[in-house]
């Protein structure tokens, strides 16, 4: 699968972030978790990818089925606010 720069880029940015489930990816790129997990152990540096691993490894919100119906929304409310 060859990916652009700008949809590698915003694959691993919406991976990186703890509201927006595996599910999000897939539906929009077409990447399964193990395949994502796969994409990022080959785009990123091995200790960013160890990082990335440790952080969204158990993590509720990564998982639509996981997470508490009180998360309504991809991101944080402040995320996008300028300060």
């Amino acid at each position: 699968m060859e990916l652009s720069a700008e949809h590698t880029s915003r694959i691993i940015e919406m991976a990186w972030e703890d509201r927006t489930p595996f599910e999000a990816i897939q539906l929009q790129f077409g990447l399964s978790e193990p395949e994502l997990i796969r994409f990022m152990r080959h785009t990123l540096k091995r200790r960013s990818f160890k990082i990335w691993r440790a952080r969204v490894s158990g993590r509720a919100t990564k998982h639509l089925k996981l997470r508490s119906s009180e998360v309504s929304r991809g991101y944080c409310p402040t995320q996008y606010n300028h300060r």
